[in-house]
């Protein structure tokens, strides 16, 4: 199975085509561009740099899977607007992943884990994991509310893991590969897609000031 992966629920801007065989990922191509402010305009080149290094045409991929965060509000729609346009333009499937579950794949080594990015305003958007599941979050909170424990190690925003008194697993984003082997199930599954489902968490920062201004 060939798969187009993205994700924008971060500063950096992610896409990869990956082999699915069985449960087991292969990235045959991967792009990321670290730019909070370059979403809109690097993620379909990066796309289209990734299908021709992998030697293949967007008609021969079989599904997208997509980062739905948590993330911020306009970095995140990048990316679900653009993997739910690649896949209703080729008649494919597109599966939305929690991008902490996808930092987590890569990082949880038998350990239980704390995964945290940025979500400005001196806050984290976070999860715990044990034995590689999430048993708790995803959730925006003050790095200082945050109790690391029972965590063994904490990954995620580069930024923010040094706020935590935890070994840190060098994982500091979601990668093409993670984000298709969280979605493996739902990949070799016959059931319709769930329908994608962004994690924002919160408003946007517009519609806060409007209420504000009222």
């Amino acid at each position: 199975m060939l798969v187009l992966a993205v994700d924008t629920s971060t500063p950096a801007v992610t896409a990869g085509v990956v082999r699915l065989d069985g449960d087991t990922p292969h990235a045959l191509a991967t792009r990321i561009t670290v730019n909070a402010r370059a979403h809109a305009e690097v993620l379909t080149p990066h796309i289209l740099e990734c299908l021709a290094e992998a030697g293949h045409v967007p008609a021969d991929l079989d599904a997208v899977v997509v980062g739905a965060g948590p993330g911020p509000f306009t970095g995140l729609r990048v990316g679900m607007a653009t993997a739910a346009a690649f896949a209703d333009a080729l008649g494919i499937p597109v599966h939305g992943v929690c991008s902490l579950d996808a930092i987590a794949s890569e990082a949880a080594l038998g350990r239980d884990l704390l995964v945290v990015t940025d979500a400005r305003r001196r806050e984290v958007y976070w999860a715990r994991y044990s034995a590689g599941a999430r048993v708790e979050g995803p959730a925006v909170n003050k790095p200082a509310d945050l109790d690391p424990m029972p965590s063994a190690a904490v990954a995620g925003s580069a930024r923010h893991v040094d706020l935590f008194d935890l070994p840190v697993e060098p994982v500091e984003t979601p990668s093409p590969a993670a984000l298709v082997r969280v979605a493996a199930a739902a990949l070799n599954s016959d059931a319709e897609p769930e329908p994608l489902v962004p994690l924002y968490l919160r408003r946007p920062d517009a519609v806060e000031m409007a209420d504000r201004k009222k």
